[in-house]
């Protein structure tokens, strides 16, 4: 990274995520860039763009914002975070392994047990939060390392740093999935990773509006497999979302502090609630990697996941009395969402390993919002009381 690079992202995170820089129309003076809605461009211009499929000025808007909030040299867009994920693991051949964490977000896990395993790929998975899984890394020798920190939906703690230090002494590439954290919280790169792993469609773009991922770099290699990849395999995403994803994440460090805010909130008022049989939060002193998060992360988010005192079906009633909690898929917006891991983001992972890392009927996670705190407390407690 240039000097000059590294002077440009010593501004304010809240400054970098408004001032997107290049729009691309700067002879019409406009504020927010265009929808620039071509499929294609004539040959020859400015910006050296052909096809969509390779490369739109809202690509590059949002890819540049992006890297500048990361403060790393390389971003390139998805369509989805499962489309970078497919982007990522397409590099591999067959035969080769990729050691990850025991408890990942479902869908990765079923891209690779019932995708890729079927062109040779060979997922093993490891609780990374006992030292003495790190032996792994020599023992296995992996072509890839595939980690979550803080986890979905069970927010484990991962000691990012130190399995990075042993991955990079084997030159083995380490993916983060920093979705649940954004640069906001944790700088995946920083900590010694090879690839930061987003879903845009979360905390990035923050509406529930767009659908996008991205993977942030500052290896030059791993970046054109990147770019290969969006082309080879149309994995590109649509101009119309990357403009609403660029446009979401000005308020991005605005949305977190005041979702953080709400979250820790609410741990406190909820910690010794009698229906809750366990309350996992980050930055929670009974979180069991609570300093590690504190070491890692500048604040402990907006994810909090509650074991409740309940069965399936009470677990079900309780989600469905809330009134600003939606019973949703997906996380990180404005709005607080609730989710049943066990039948919704996790159903397709087998039901025995999911039991056995302890994601069961009773498991809820909540995505806390930018509403009034007492409000969500107030509606939290509601659906509690019902049960007296």
């Amino acid at each position: 990274m240039s000097n000059n690079q590294k002077k440009k992202n010593n501004k304010g995170l809240k400054t970098i995520a408004i001032h997107h820089g290049e729009s691309f129309s700067e002879e019409t003076g406009c504020i927010m860039p265009p929808i620039f809605a071509t499929s294609t461009f004539e040959h020859g211009n400015k910006a050296d763009f052909d096809y969509t499929r390779s490369g739109n000025p809202n690509f590059t808007i949002l890819e540049n914002v992006l890297k500048r909030i990361e403060n790393s040299d390389y971003c390139t867009v998805f369509s989805s975070g499962i489309s970078a994920v497919t982007a990522i693991v397409s590099t591999l051949q067959s035969g080769d392994k990729i050691l990850c964490e025991s408890n990942l977000y479902g869908c990765t896990i079923r891209m690779f047990e019932k995708i890729f395993k079927k062109f040779g790929i060979q997922p093993l998975f490891f609780d990374f939060t006992k030292k003495e899984n790190l032996d792994q890394i020599s023992n296995i020798n992996p072509a890839l390392i595939w980690l979550e920190s803080p986890t979905n939906p069970l927010l484990k703690i991962l000691n990012i740093k130190e399995i990075c230090k042993i991955a990079n002494s084997r030159e083995i590439p380490v993916v983060v999935d920093n979705t649940f954290c954004t640069a906001v919280i944790q700088k995946p790169l920083e900590l010694g990773a090879t690839l930061s792993l987003i879903s845009t469609t979360k905390f990035i773009n923050g509406h529930s509006d767009a659908l996008g991922g991205a993977v942030i770099t500052n290896n030059e290699l791993w970046n054109n497999k990147m770019i290969f990849a969006q082309k080879a395999l149309g994995l590109n995403p649509s101009p119309f979302d990357c403009w609403l994803i660029t446009r979401g994440l000005k308020t991005l460090p605005l949305r977190i502090e005041q979702q953080t805010k709400n979250a820790s909130f609410i741990v406190n008022e909820l910690r010794s609630h009698k229906l809750i049989d366990t309350l996992l939060y980050p930055f929670n002193k009974n979180h069991p990697q609570f300093q590690l998060a504190k070491e890692q992360m500048e604040i402990g988010g907006s994810m909090i996941t509650l074991k409740l005192k309940m069965n399936k079906n009470d677990t079900f009633n309780f989600c469905k009395k809330l009134e600003y909690f939606s019973l949703a898929e997906s996380l990180g917006g404005v709005e607080s969402l609730i989710c049943h891991p066990a039948t919704m983001t996790h159903a397709s992972v087998d039901k025995k390993v999911r039991e056995s890392l302890g994601i069961d009927d009773s498991l809820v996670r909540l995505s806390i919002g930018c509403e009034d705190s007492s409000d969500l407390l107030a509606d939290l407690l509601m659906a509690f009381d019902s049960f007296f």
